[in-house]
Formats: C-alpha cells, structure tokens, sequence
C-alpha cells in the first residue's frame, strides 16, 4: 500500500453552490471567490463547469484528522471570502431555490463541445457531488477494487443524501441529485471490468458513439481518475457539514483497502444484476438514511441505518489500523442523532413554511457552526 499509517493516502473533492443573502437564489459569483481563496488555497481551490460553482480540494494524507482538518480550513476560507464578496456558499447537492436550470456554463472550446455533445443535460448542471480519491497507482487494481465498491454504492449514496429540493420544490427524495445525475450517457454505477483492457475496449466504443466528450466526461460513480493516481469514487451528495464528508471519505478508503486485500487473494468481487444495482440506487436516492434500502446481497429491504452500521462494523479493524475508528465513530454518530442532510433540510422548511430557511440552515452548517436545524 501507498501512503502514512500502512493505509494508502486518500484526499476529496468538495463542490459548493454561490448564493445571494437576500433572494437566497444561486447566483453567478463563482470566479471572485475563487481568486479571493485562491489567495490562501492556492491549488486548493477552482472554479467549476458554471459560474455558479466553487470547487475545494485537499492534499493527500493519511489521515481522517488531516483530511478533516483541511476540509475544515477550506471551508472557513471559501465563506469568509464569499462573505467579503457579498454572497453566501452552501452545500448541498441541488440548488433550493428556482433559477438553477439553465445555469451559465463557463467559456472555453471543451464546454462548448460538452453543450453540443449533451445538449438539454446541461440545463441540470447546477448539482453538487463529493469526489473521494483514493490512491492506487496500479489502474488495473484500482478497477479491480472498484468492482467491489460497486455493492456498496447505493449505501454511499444513502449516507451523503443531501439534496431534497429543485427548482424551488420540494422532489420526493432524499437525493435528487443521484436522479438527476443519473441521465447522463455515462454515469451511475460503472460496469463490472475484468481487466484494464477490459476498460479501455468500453471507453473506446463509448467515445465512438459520442457518448462522451473526453476521459473526463466518464461519468461513472467509480472511475479511476483522469488527472490523478487514484480511484475516484464520485457517487455522494456534498454533504452539509465538513464532518460528514471526512465520514464518507474514511469510509470509502476503508471500503477499498479490504478490496484490494480481497483482490490479492484473487477474489473477483460481487456478481450483481445490473437492475438490482438501478433499484437499489433509485430507492436509496428515494428514501435516503431515514428509510429502507434494498440489500444487494440477500435481495431484500432493510433499513438504512442498520445497513450503515452493518457496513462500518464490517471494517472496524482497518479503520482502527489506519487510526481513523475513533474520528468515524464520532462523525457517524453525531450525522445519526441529527438526521441525513436531506432530513435536515426539509425540517429546516417545516418550522416556517420557508424554503429560504433551507438555505440558512446550509450557509450555516456548510461554515461549520452548525449541524442541527434551530429550536
């Protein structure tokens, strides 16, 4: 294995939303607090396909109190600029409020390609995702991984979900963005690949059809990244608070290193139909952390949190070797005891009637000075 703690290093990807103060409305302010935090991020911070995105990433480390650390002091820095800039940023997969169809897609020859390419799908851009990286040099063993992260991608997704409202309504689920991100021609769950070339023959077909504008327009939920030595594991709503997504991360290096340890004693991974896998996801996305979820493995429905807790005890020992177990037990029981974000958000509404107290309640917990919804 690569990197500190005899566990591969791993960083995230966080995406956030710019909104106005007053209308609580996405706004497109994107670029002035990307330069405003670049000043103290540098690399650290970008802009995204619109102008309305800010994107914040974390160095490799080795650690879950590293990786928390810098999501922490990402955070800090994009809202204070933001505030200086006269905006707000939340996290949140979707935008609450009307008036993000349609967002302003940002200039350049490979954005005008993907508008060509994808034409109406780029009116759903203003969505928000979680990218967790995990290090593993070897392409071929990050695929290998990959096919036993699969069966775990609708929990993944059931844990992250936070974002329940669209276009100023409230969808029905718990995660919208999975459904929303979900028609594109090439995401969702990836295939299961036997072998490097195994992917590289898809790719190929897939870019034959146009399916794609280039590497980074494989959309897959699992991919190995085009930029970095990684397995990228792009399946979660941006949580609310920097905590959860320490959480999902730590989960998901854990997740990997018993793969890769499965791997090597020749293990293939999990055989699952194809439909099972697309109802999984639709039902996790549905429900979310508060409902029940459809177990890959035995085929029927279970709750979500019994399934989480199933999952986390299953890789207690690594997590305790990469001296992450203390940190996870602690993330996870503070996001059970206050609710996934979606809920979060619809209790938010409930108080008032007010969608705007949805947004609220996310520039403030996107800040980190609050993980529960106001008495």
């Amino acid at each position: 294995m690569v990197g500190g703690q005899g566990g591969p290093r791993f960083g995230v990807e966080e995406e956030f939303l710019v909104v106005d103060p007053v209308s609580r409305c996405v706004t497109p302010a994107a670029a002035v607090v990307v330069e405003g935090a670049a000043r103290r991020l540098g690399g650290r911070v970008g802009g995204e396909i619109t102008s309305l995105h800010v994107e914040t990433r974390t160095s490799p480390v080795g650690s879950g109190e590293e990786l928390l650390g810098q999501l922490v002091e990402a955070r800090e820095v994009v809202g204070e600029v933001a505030r200086e800039r006269g905006v707000r940023v939340v996290a949140s997969g979707t935008s609450v409020l009307a008036g993000a169809a349609a967002p302003p897609v940002t200039r350049g020859a490979r954005q005008e390609r993907g508008t060509r390419t994808f034409r109406g799908l780029h009116d759903e851009l203003a969505i928000c995702a979680l990218h967790v990286h995990v290090e593993f040099p070897d392409r071929e063993r990050a695929l290998l991984v990959g096919n036993h992260l699969r069966a775990h991608l609708p929990l993944l997704v059931a844990l992250s979900a936070n974002s329940p409202f669209w276009e100023g309504r409230d969808s029905g689920y718990a995660s919208w963005r999975t459904v929303v991100w979900g028609r594109w021609p090439v995401a969702g769950p990836p295939p299961r690949f036997t072998s490097l070339a195994h992917y590289e023959r898809v790719v190929r077909m897939l870019t034959a059809a146009g399916a794609t504008v280039d590497a980074g327009t494989l959309f897959w939920d699992i991919r190995p990244s085009v930029t970095h030595p990684t397995l990228e594991v792009r399946v979660s709503d941006v949580p609310v608070t920097a905590q959860e997504s320490a959480l999902v991360a730590m989960v998901v290096r854990a997740l990997a290193v018993v793969a890769s340890e499965a791997v090597d004693r020749g293990d293939p991974g999990p055989e699952i139909a194809g439909e099972l896998l697309r109802a999984a996801y639709w039902r996790a996305a549905r429900d979310g952390l508060e409902g029940e979820l459809l177990d890959v493995g035995s085929g029927g429905l279970r709750p979500a949190r019994e399934l989480v807790a199933e999952l986390v005890a299953s890789v207690g020992p690594v997590l305790a070797d990469l001296g992450d177990a203390a940190l996870v037990d602690r993330c996870l029981g503070e996001l059970l005891a206050v609710g996934s974000g979606a809920a979060r958000q619809r209790e938010a509404v409930r108080r008032r009637g007010r969608l705007t107290d949805a947004v609220d309640f996310l520039v403030a917990g996107t800040a980190g000075s609050v993980s529960r919804v106001s008495a």
